[in-house]
């Protein structure tokens, strides 16, 4: 892998500068070998009981070895059966380190962290002889993760496969899901550090065992962030991670708050996807945070043209507009990279390891789903343009063309804010939507973030609503042509997905947050024709 040497360079002058008196202060405070020794006082009383069952990540490379040849002996039986196709079902940290494990090593993982019934469908109709699931959850209460559960514990059942044979649980120690596990008699239960929270679970078990059942060197992982963690522990101003957060907080103090992250030929595949949990997910509270916007490469929009309100990071060496440069192996960069983010939540004043915000929109989804009523024929579009139905939350101009209200969306928002797009579709068959970014960073000249929902709503779903409060959210919703079942459940894939939906956007709007819902009652021609009029808009 390129970029095997692990470092930081602060490329820009002026930043680096403004950087060096916040790595002192860490450093003054011993804040990197606290963290290391597991300190949970860095982050204020208010912070101390959370954070004192949330470090155990700090020495994962050590504690998840005895991980290694479990997962290889379950490996090795499961291929002497015939099976060697391994589908994750999991949402946020359990499901964004395993795809960027498994995408680095060039190993097939097949990840369902979605409720759209084709996505789910396209996974159900692989060969299912040949298939294990995996299906990971710190409790088991995760609705998306539970229905895929369900879903193909009756596909094998149908399919007359013992279902219990081909079910691997990751899961905490003493969770519900661990005794419903027992009691199903599934495959195998690997039980996680409980004291590890998810967006910093790369390491564990959540982690590991979905990427090494499908083939992936995770010993070599956790050697390679072994090889870092003593110079991330010292209390110097060469210690990468105090580095990165040193910079990260002195930009945004100078009101950069956006940290535009591009692969520049590390050799990692879709880091930005993982680091924008960890980020946006720790720091984005009590109206501050780092938004992470993950974008295309270093010549896309957003990092080639980054203004002051955002700091260029590469992964890899220095490219383009850089401000910043992070290099090394995967395994070094998770560990570099949780390790600032820690760092940042102490220089920032929040408790990097809560996420107040994120259990608002699942509540909403849940009321939708107990009065399905609100969910059917309760909404009526402002306006049809072709194959696009237009909603918005209160403020929202919905009258006119499409183009027209794009526009008129694009401009609410501040020049120093940001657009989200949220797309409510399936991430394979409905891929095209995510080149809306670019087109619409590119026409608006804001800083544009894509998420796929429910996906983002594990990941910068936090930051939304609790980060600084500038943002514009336009999500994408689009008609089901064939629903699934949730067995046992009294709703569907679609039923749950235009729920989530709905529910986020509520909560958003609770927020203050303005939010343009377009819902594509025929999927590809709606997409043609949300491009053209995005294209219109910045006309």
């Amino acid at each position: 892998m390129a970029g095997e040497t692990t470092g930081v360079e602060i490329v820009d002058a002026a930043l680096a500068g403004e950087a060096a008196p916040f790595a002192e202060r860490l450093v003054a405070d011993q804040v990197a070998s606290k963290l290391a020794s597991q300190d949970a006082t860095l982050w204020g009383p208010e912070a101390e009981s959370e954070a004192s069952i949330r470090l155990s990540w700090t020495t994962l490379h050590k504690s998840s070895r005895p991980l290694i040849g479990e997962i290889e002996a379950l490996r090795t039986d499961l291929r002497s059966e015939g099976v060697d196709r391994v589908v994750l079902a999991g949402m946020g940290g359990s499901s964004l380190a395993p795809e960027v494990i498994t995408a680095t090593d060039g190993v097939a993982l097949t990840v369902l962290d979605t409720t759209d019934p084709g996505q789910v469908a396209d996974a159900l109709a692989g060969d299912l002889e040949r298939t294990v699931i995996v299906v990971s959850s710190k409790s088991g209460g995760t609705v998306e993760t539970d229905s895929h559960r369900r879903i193909f514990a009756k596909a094998f059942a149908d399919a007359g496969i013992d279902a219990s044979r081909r079910i691997v649980v990751v899961t905490d120690p003493g969770s519900p899901f661990a005794e419903l596990s027992e009691k199903e008699g599934y495959r195998k239960i690997f039980l996680a550090d409980p004291n590890v929270g998810g967006r910093y679970s790369a390491l564990t078990a959540f982690g590991l065992v979905p990427a090494g059942l499908a083939g992936a060197d995770v010993a070599r992982l956790l050697d390679q962030a072994a090889s870092v963690a003593d110079t991330l522990a010292a209390d110097s101003a060469d210690n990468p991670a105090v580095k990165l957060a040193a910079a990260w907080v002195a930009a945004h103090e100078k009101g950069a708050e956006k940290v535009v992250i591009a692969d520049t030929g590390s050799g990692i595949k879709g880091f930005a996807d993982w680091a924008e949990q960890l980020i946006a997910e720790s720091t984005g509270k009590q109206g501050t945070g780092l938004l992470p916007v993950a974008v295309e490469g270093p010549d896309s929009p957003g990092f080639a043209d980054a203004k002051d309100d955002a700091t260029p990071v590469a992964v890899g060496q220095a490219e383009g507009t850089a401000k910043i440069s992070v290099t090394g192996s995967l395994g070094a960069q998770f560990l570099l990279w949780e390790f600032a983010t820690a760092f940042a939540g102490r220089l920032l004043g929040i408790n990097p390891f809560d996420q107040p915000d994120v259990e608002a929109a699942k509540k909403a989804a849940r009321s939708l789903l107990d009065n399905p009523d609100k969910l059917k024929g309760g909404e009526e579009p402002s306006t049809v343009d072709g194959a696009v139905e237009v909603f918005g939350s209160a403020g929202v101009a919905t009258e006119g063309k499409l183009a027209d209200i794009l526009r008129a969306f694009f401009d609410s928002a501040p020049e120093t804010g940001y657009i989200a797009v949220q797309a409510y579709l399936d991430r394979l068959d409905d891929a095209s939507t995510s080149l809306l970014r670019g087109e619409i960073a590119k026409r608006t000249g804001r800083q544009t973030t894509f998420g796929w929902g429910p996906r983002f709503l594990h990941s910068t779903g936090q930051y939304h609503k609790g980060g600084h409060q500038n943002g514009v959210f336009l999500q994408i919703t689009g008609a089901v042509e064939q629903d699934l079942d949730v067995p046992d459940r009294p709703y569907t894939l679609g039923v749950l997905q235009h729920a989530q939906a709905l529910g986020d956007g509520q909560v958003l709007a609770e927020h203050g947050r303005p939010v343009l819902r377009l819902h594509l009652t025929d999927r590809a021609a709606g997409l043609a024709e949300l491009v053209r009029a995005v294209q219109e808009a910045g006309e």
